[in-house]
């Protein structure tokens, strides 16, 4: 193992996976909610893990090679990101609409209340396809994986690239399980509905912003 280029790709890593993207936003709200926490985790590892493979094993040269392809897929991308913005907002303007029980033996007997949101009130298959959206068909991940990693990657020795690879993947993997497990510790602050409408305003507003400064 080359412990100096593994070091250089968990570094970039690092610098680039700490914003509070779209992706990372969706993985904090989930895991304050507590609400399939574990899917929504092992997704986002495997994605990052196939993308940053195939980033730095040269998929930079493909997106050069096919730019009309890259350029549908990038406007595809910032539609579903300014739907998702537009969304988070209008959570964000409507008062009481997800006040989070921390209390286990209480969440069950409120689960069908209107203003409880709970674990038991999400279904897992659109929070699955919300992550998958959330993580393909956003371009800021392409940008990380594709172009800057895999630019970095392609710059180490052929014999490196293995060790740079795996040293992001590694970044990666930690990061969404401290994301994802570790918002728990957030959920006593999110029983007001304000703070989940703070949360989701932020959210919306960050999510559009970026939408936009990607539009060409």
């Amino acid at each position: 193992m080359d412990w100096l280029a593994f070091s250089h790709g968990a570094a970039l890593c690092a610098s680039l996976i700490v914003t509070i993207g779209a992706q990372n936003a969706y993985v904090l709200r989930q895991g304050i909610m507590r609400a399939h926490v574990g899917k929504i985790v092992a997704l986002c590892l495997v994605s990052d893990c196939v993308l940053i493979g195939l980033g730095v094993g040269g998929a930079s040269v493909l997106v050069e090679r096919y730019p009309v392809f890259v350029h549908t897929m990038l406007y595809v991308g910032l539609a579903y990101l300014a739907w998702f913005g537009i969304n988070a907002l209008r959570r964000a303007w409507r008062p009481g609409h997800a006040v989070l029980d921390v209390n286990p033996q209480t969440a069950a007997r409120d689960a069908q209340a209107p203003d409880t949101v709970t674990p038991q009130a999400q279904r897992a298959i659109p929070v699955i396809l919300m992550t998958l959206a959330l993580t393909w068909l956003n371009p800021h991940v392409y940008l990380d994986t594709f172009l800057l990693i895999g630019t970095a990657g392609a710059r180490e020795p052929d014999g490196s690239r293995v060790a740079f690879a795996v040293g992001a993947m590694a970044v990666s993997c930690v990061w969404f399980l401290a994301l994802g497990y570790g918002a728990r510790a957030l959920a006593p602050l999110f029983r007001r509905a304000t703070a989940w409408r703070i949360l989701d305003g932020a959210i919306g507003s960050m999510v559009l912003l970026l939408a936009v400064t990607q539009l060409r």
